[in-house]
């Protein structure tokens, strides 16, 4: 686990290390019957409750001063419906354990993020997403859920059952009460092509909507302080397979993305000077290659350098200028940016709070080292982001509040109404659901 707690009145610790927590106690259920009277309890006794995953949100989204739920025993697999073609699982289980075991069984999800360390419920609660033209977030690839709300009842939520409950508790926040099964919707194993390719940024903009009308899942990272950028295209192929050879596997993603990048994180660290020429000389390290294999391979990869992150959701069609104005932005700040900037995209989903709610979108992702000040060039990342009605990721840094979810999603009050039926007492509040949501 990548959240860490020590003894009994231990403190909580997130992924980021820039949230910590001291709850008042710690419930590990290992049924839907434990967690339904662990709540009934924190009611007798006036204290909130939230539930955490991995730790991997950068807000403090999961963290309370009341009972933390760890949900590491409530994990694997339900059940696999091959008519209906779902799986459904327990909510604590790693996106990891779920792509693996979906692999032995023949199938899998149609897309996911690039990381894979979070939980299925803490994944899809913040709106977890990888890239796709047509294929949405992990959340929106939910067919049924089950909620235990704030009195302690269990609710089967799905398009038939408590509808208005499932267009919402899909990316619930932790504000409806705590999911304890997920219903994935999940297909037969297929194979995909990678293509992995340097490409100057100005082109990948000039050409933004043909690579992305082109490809099914398109995605490019953005050295700052050069005009370099690394494409990534994943597109379903009928084969062969054609792993990434160990060897280069190791050398591309180890040594260059994570060794070679945790020491240039060092050196910019400690030379700030330095970060442009490192930037140019990582930014070429990359070359191009091809491979083939099942989804899990290649959507994630592992993340060993500890990072701070913001990612805003902007309209599909503003995300050029967006990257015009971010670039413009850091080339006369000053900032020395040593880290790459993600840009992804999704189709408009129907879920209450989800960051593609109502519109097709693109993610643009900022990121800082950790233990580097992120705060300058996140609050001016966070201007250009929000001057084009951006949404935040839910599980990542940023400073809005409910007035300005009111304006940016259309149905915000739907959820608000919603959370005030099942959470009248409020008894999965906390500071940060008091600042997105309002009182």
């Amino acid at each position: 686990m990548s959240s860490t707690a020590s003894g009994r009145n231990g403190t909580w610790r997130n992924w980021g290390g820039n949230v910590a927590a001291r709850p008042a106690r710690e419930v590990t259920p290992a049924s839907v019957e434990e967690l339904s009277g662990a709540i009934r309890r924190a009611a007798e006794d006036g204290l909130k409750v939230k539930a955490v995953g991995s730790g991997h949100s950068f807000t403090s989204i999961a963290a309370t001063d009341g009972v933390l739920i760890r949900p590491q025993l409530l994990t694997g697999i339900r059940n696999i419906d091959r008519d209906a073609m779902t799986v459904t699982v327990e909510a604590g289980t790693p996106l990891k354990r779920l792509n693996m075991a979906l692999a032995r069984e023949g199938l899998s999800l149609t897309n996911m993020g690039d990381i894979m360390e979070q939980t299925v419920s803490g994944a899809t609660s913040t709106g977890t997403h990888g890239t796709g033209r047509e294929s949405a977030s992990i959340a929106a690839q939910i067919k049924g859920l089950e909620l235990v709300t704030a009195d302690g009842s269990v609710l089967s939520c799905s398009e038939k059952e408590n509808p208005e409950v499932f267009a919402a508790a899909r990316i619930g926040l932790g504000a409806l009460g705590i999911v304890t099964a997920i219903t994935f919707a999940v297909e037969p194993i297929f194979l995909l092509s990678a293509r992995e390719e340097p490409m100057p940024f100005d082109k990948v903009l000039a050409d933004f909507d043909e690579l992305w009308a082109e490809n099914e899942h398109f995605e490019f990272y953005w050295f700052p302080h050069t005009g370099n950028t690394n494409t990534k295209r994943n597109n379903r192929s009928a084969g062969p397979e054609k792993p990434v050879g160990q060897v280069a596997g190791w050398f591309e993603d180890e040594f260059l993305s994570n060794g070679v990048f945790q020491v240039a994180q060092w050196v910019g660290r400690a030379a700030p000077a330095t970060i442009p020429s490192i930037a140019r000389i990582s930014s070429k390290a990359l070359s191009a290659r091809t491979y083939t294999d099942i989804p899990y391979k290649v959507f994630t990869s592992p993340r060993r350098v500890r990072f701070m992150e913001m990612e805003y959701a902007v309209p599909r069609e503003a995300v050029v200028e967006t990257l015009r104005e971010l670039k413009a932005m850091i080339d006369r700040s000053g900032l020395r940016v040593s880290f790459p900037v993600e840009v992804r995209t999704a189709p408009a989903d129907d879920i209450t709070l989800s960051t593609a709610s109502g519109r097709d979108s693109a993610y643009i992702a900022v990121h800082m080292v950790k233990g580097t000040p992120y705060q300058r060039y996140f609050t001016a990342a966070e201007r250009i982001f929000t001057a084009h009605e951006g949404r935040p990721h839910w599980g990542k840094v940023h400073t809005r509040d409910a007035e300005y979810f009111a304006q940016v999603y259309p149905r915000f009050g739907e959820f608000t109404a919603l959370r005030d039926r099942l959470d009248p007492d409020r008894r999965f509040q906390n500071d940060y659901l008091r600042r997105v949501l309002g009182a």
